[in-house]
């Protein structure tokens, strides 16, 4: 079996707090476990990195690369935490931010926080080795980013896996789907699958309900969208939506990714659950994404392999990896093959190819494979242009830039990763928890 998507979890404690929103001990529903090492890292020069949970593992192995790095790296992980504490109630666990909700926050922090430098800036004032400067700055990929481009304030995210650790739920990631599948059904909501929507449709400024594709109508005072916000707008057949709809079209969006999932009739111990082997011109692959808009020709590459946690999901002697590396997005959403990705078979021998120049060589291994493309991703998620992420975050204003959760259309409300605040599961699900509260509202 093989995960899609995300291959760990980061901060458990929003999946604590939605059930325990409803009620439930998530224990009684969900078990995740830690990761350990959090990250396996490997660098074109043959050197290996573990970071650990055990942070003096993780100052040990600082040490041996660079000593004087040391003290830069618990400084950063410091100012990390710092930004978090500031920045959460305001871009993360509140209601989509204006420049009016920074009122909010005291000045002292206020003036602590960097809105004008990039992440890479603030990454190179705080170490020196180029191996910590390029794992550190991994951490905008998260959003869908460059290092390069976006806000310094994005270092939040390396203090949400570097200091609070990561985890794999007991079952996999879609073991997640399943329990809130679960949770759902017992608070009583009805669900209907495999149901594609043809429109979403409007009485005035108002949602009255969604047409299926087989022409069945369901009337509707509220509708709650989870797929990307431009794509929604693009299932209002109404000029009251042209106008947003236009402007969403027109921004930049988040990288996309190209995936290979491989059956591995072979094991290999030197790899851990969850393993990056970086490229040797960091800059330079992600100015070929975002500035030349095509694949990188010496992609970073990740690998997870879960049945290191889990054996029962490869057999006996076998492994299953999730192979990835960043990629353009679609040029338009409306482009089919070839559109900014090579053909299946050129990318598949490209990434097999850095698999082998990174020592993997498993082609004779291989019993199974299976490529997605950013447009596997556009059609099977309605991701806009196959972006993993919606709107780029390669803006210091990108937080405010962000869709909100509740269109200007009555009764029309967004979750997921492509609206506030952003992507990744545990993101989604305060998306989610947002976007339902202010369904609530609304009515109360």
């Amino acid at each position: 079996r093989f995960d899609t998507g995300p291959s760990v979890i980061t901060m458990r404690h929003v999946f604590e707090d939605l059930f325990r929103t409803a009620n439930r001990d998530m224990a009684d529903y969900l078990t995740l476990l830690p990761v350990e090492p959090l990250t396996r890292y490997f660098y074109p020069d043959g050197t290996r990195l573990d970071l650990s949970r055990d942070l003096p593992l993780t100052i040990e192995q600082i040490q041996r690369l660079e000593p004087r790095d040391v003290e830069g790296y618990l400084a950063f992980l410091t100012k990390a935490a710092c930004l978090h504490r500031i920045t959460g109630p305001v871009f993360t666990y509140g209601p989509p931010p204006a420049f009016s909700s920074l009122k909010k926050v005291k000045l002292t922090d206020l003036l602590s926080v960097d809105p004008i430098h990039t992440m890479q800036w603030m990454i190179e004032k705080h170490v020196r080795h180029p191996h910590l400067r390029q794992l550190l700055g991994r951490f905008a990929t998260y959003t869908g980013a460059s290092p390069y481009l976006a806000p310094a304030t994005l270092a939040v995210i390396a203090h949400v896996e570097l200091n609070e650790g990561i985890w794999y739920p007991q079952g996999g990631i879609y073991a997640i789907a399943r329990v809130y599948e679960k949770l759902a059904r017992e608070l009583g909501v009805d669900i209907r699958l495999n149901a594609r929507v043809r429109e979403i449709q409007l009485k005035g400024k108002k949602v009255s309900g969604i047409l299926l594709e087989d022409g069945e109508l369901l009337e509707a005072e509220m509708v709650i969208s989870n797929i990307d916000v431009t794509t929604t707008y693009n299932l209002i057949n109404s000029l009251l939506v042209e106008k947003r709809r236009k402007t969403l079209q027109k921004r930049d969006v988040s990288c996309s990714g190209i995936i290979l999932l491989l059956g591995v009739e072979r094991t290999h111990p030197e790899l851990a659950h969850h393993n990056i082997f970086f490229s040797s011109d960091y800059k330079r692959e992600f100015e070929q994404i975002f500035a030349e808009n095509r694949l990188p020709d010496d992609p970073t590459l990740t690998v997870c392999v879960t049945s290191k946690t889990y054996e029962s999901h490869a057999p006996k002697g076998c492994e299953n990896w999730f192979v990835m590396a960043n990629s353009p997005p679609l040029p338009s959403p409306i482009q089919g093959e070839g559109s900014g990705v090579r053909v299946d078979a050129e990318v598949s021998e490209m990434l097999l190819d850095r698999l082998a120049a990174v020592g993997l060589d498993v082609r004779r291994s291989i019993r199974w494979q299976k490529l997605l493309t950013p447009r596997d991703i556009q059609i099977n998620s309605g991701a806009y242009r196959g972006a993993l992420y919606g709107v780029s975050f390669n803006d210091r204003f990108a937080p405010f830039k962000r869709p909100h959760n509740q269109s200007e259309i009555e009764g029309l409300f967004f979750a997921g990763g492509t609206t506030h605040p952003g992507g990744g599961v545990p993101m989604v699900t305060l998306s989610g928890k947002l976007a339902a509260e202010l369904a609530a509202q609304s009515v109360s």
